[in-house]
């Protein structure tokens, strides 16, 4: 039996867990309905508040607390104002592709420098005695300060709602959600109140960051840990309503608190599979407009499509510098040991599985203008299948391949028939909840090692029915050109590889791929023109995840053991970064991007440990200057060139004319 305390106790659990989940939520939600923007760097701007609060607390022997509630905001407030102005209002009316891939290069950005400034260890701060202790109201003794929490929170929120609704701002905010184009020709600088909104949306977070970080302990990851809920709460209220953000807020704190309580076994699940459940059944959420006022986007701008055909190179040319790439690649194990060690061969090993993962990644980004932060649910499920397979069922590798394809493609085709149904925002919302409901179950069940994950699988047999080889005990060639383990194991990838890519090749030169680039320029014009567009793109939904399994399983095939950490939604924002960094709709692009974003990550955080600022960075400008990926930097260069010469920049298809007139 469930006492009234302990209700109670639940209850002002959820309410203060979830007035924190309110102010990150409320300018998340705000910041969405009038610019458009899905921020998911806002999470690092509630650890960017909290840590400066520590810095505050922590240097004034007084009053600190207090300080850093008035202080820390405005200082976190003005930071985003101005990133809005100097950075994000360039890709305005560029895509939400383009705001996503901003804003997690941004997120990067802020991650390393907090390592930077504040180092690596969690830091901890305390909220004044004088609300720091416990109350106790009719024999119920509680936290002092969840009471702040919840009194604080409660009166701001009341604030922004007579904000909204009894001024000018308000009034110009909420016309602007309802339609951006009437207020701009209404003669207002809207411009200038999207710094206002962002600012403002940043300057809650902030607020939120302080009462959090005298509530928890500050440390790099709890932007990550609240940016999830945050995303939760805002599709279920409604994208754009802060009603519905704080009413989504309380709502998933007590849920939360209660789960905690009474079935701690799927704590971390229920939120999500609530959030597709909404998704599915009402997608504008519990508060929120119609979808079509909402502009999910059914199709994202072909300006991340580089698209570049013959562009500098030719069709021919770029296909023999594609081979003579594979032949170099094919020589690499001859000179191990001989101009370099083996760890030259097993980073190129890792390069070549995220090759192909950011490969599969771009047949739904690149191709069909799809943004998935749940491609990581189907790396990571082929990872666990194969090791799974060599541990209770088969020493052989090809089968383990089999089931970890099987497996993936299934699931693929259970998930895609669900979040194909949905699109634009909507769709990276469902599949990062399918990514985080597998995630959260991997860590519960004991099949799957919980948090430790899976090792110890025997060396796989590369054969059936016991019948095969293992890499370590062969040797193939005549010395000194003989090959053995990990060298051979490069030779199965680097063949698996180039296969999919061109049996993919192949794909998108076909019609299916003529029908996936129509329904990335114009999904309403596709379908008019009589294609099934839902198919279409479940049937490249299914094709992408299951590459990116066979990816997940390589891996699992050559390091032997398998972590819930391959299921996180950052690999899949990784990825992302991969395929958009080299060049997306190319397929080669990706690759290269991948190869790129390795060598960053493996290289330089062995020489400088906030590598993530130099990439995002990297990432960021690339966003701004170079949407076509690295692969058209040749072509842009020539432009340049040209442009000196002649006066004007030319396009890949004009005649070179302006070098008879120099």
């Amino acid at each position: 039996m469930v006492s009234a305390v302990q209700l109670l106790d639940i209850l002002l659990n959820g309410l203060t867990i979830g007035m924190v989940y309110v102010l990150v939520a409320a300018g998340l939600s705000i910041v969405f309905g009038v610019m458009g923007v899905l921020n998911l760097a806002h999470g690092e701007l509630l650890a960017l508040g909290a840590y400066f609060a520590f810095s505050l607390v922590t240097g004034f022997s007084v009053g600190g607390f207090w300080v850093a509630l008035i202080v820390v905001p405005l200082i976190v407030g003005l930071l985003g104002a101005l990133v809005e102005r100097k950075l994000i209002n360039r890709v305005y009316g560029r895509g939400q592709l383009a705001q996503i891939l901003l804003t997690f290069g941004l997120l990067l950005i802020i991650y390393d420098l907090k390592r930077f400034v504040w180092g690596k260890s969690p830091k901890f701060f305390s909220p004044p005695e004088l609300i720091d202790q416990t109350v106790t109201l009719a024999g119920f003794s509680y936290s002092g300060y969840s009471y702040f929490i919840i009194a604080s929170g409660g009166l701001i929120a009341l604030g922004i709602w007579a904000l909204l609704r009894f001024t000018r701002f308000g009034l110009v905010i909420r016309a602007g959600s309802e339609d951006r184009a009437m207020v701009r020709n209404l003669g207002v600088d809207i411009d200038r109140y999207y710094t206002l909104v962002f600012g403002f949306g940043a300057a809650l977070a902030a607020f939120g960051g302080v009462v959090l970080g005298g509530y928890q302990n500050v440390s790099l990851e709890m932007g990550n840990a609240v940016i999830i809920p945050a995303f939760v709460i805002v599709v279920l209220g409604g994208l754009g309503s802060f009603r519905g953000a704080v009413v989504g807020g309380l709502l998933v704190g007590i849920i939360q608190s209660a789960v905690s309580t009474f079935v701690p076994q799927i704590q971390g699940v229920v939120i999500f599979l609530l959030m597709i459940g909404v998704l599915l059944a009402r997608p504008e959420g519990l508060f929120g407009g119609s979808k079509e006022q909402l502009d999910a986007g059914r199709s994202e701008p072909s300006e991340f499509v580089s698209g570049l055909g013959g562009g500098v190179l030719g069709d021919r040319l770029r296909s023999r510098l594609g081979i003579g790439v594979v032949a170099v690649l094919a020589l690499v194990p001859v000179f191990n040991g001989i101009l370099y060690s083996e760890f030259v061969v097993s980073l190129l090993i890792t390069v070549l599985i995220w090759a192909l993962f950011a490969m599969s990644l771009d047949i739904v980004l690149g191709y069909t203008g799809l943004i998935s932060l749940g491609h990581a649910l189907f790396y990571g499920l082929g990872a666990y299948a194969t090791l799974l397979t060599l541990l209770h069922v088969s020493p052989s590798a090809f089968v383990a391949l089999g089931i970890a394809l099987t497996v993936t493609a299934v699931t693929a085709w259970i998930v895609g028939h669900l979040a194909i149904r949905v699109s634009g925002v909507y769709f990276v919302m469902i599949t990062l909840a399918f990514a985080e409901i597998v995630r959260q179950a991997v860590f519960k069940i004991d099949a799957t090692g919980g948090s430790s994950g899976l090792f110890g699988a025997p060396e796989p047999l590369y054969g059936v029915g016991g019948v095969g080889i293992r890499f370590s005990e062969v040797l193939i060639g005549i010395e000194p050109l003989a090959f053995t383990g990990t060298s051979l194991f490069y030779y199965f990838l680097l063949a698996i590889v180039v296969a999919a890519y061109l049996a993919v090749r192949r794909m998108m030169n076909a019609p299916f791929g003529t029908v996936l680039q129509s329904i990335r320029e114009s999904e309403l014009r596709a379908r008019f023109v009589g294609y099934e567009v839902r198919s279409v793109k479940r049937q490249a939904f299914v094709i992408s995840s299951t590459l990116a399994g066979l990816s997940g399983a390589l891996f699992a095939l050559f390091n032997g053991f398998v972590a819930p950490d391959l299921l996180n939604w950052i690999n899949s924002g990784n990825a992302i970064i991969m395929v958009v960094l080299g060049g997306s709709g190319t397929l080669y692009g990706p690759m290269v991007g991948a190869a790129v974003f390795t060598l960053i990550e493996r290289q330089l955080s062995s020489l400088i440990p906030w590598w993530r600022l130099l990439l995002g960075t990297l990432f960021v400008l690339v966003v701004l200057f170079l949407p076509k990926g690295l692969v058209s930097l040749p072509t842009r260069l020539r432009d340049l060139q040209r442009s000196r010469v002649g006066g004007k920049p030319l396009s890949t298809d004009e005649q070179p004319e302006v070098e008879a007139d120099d």
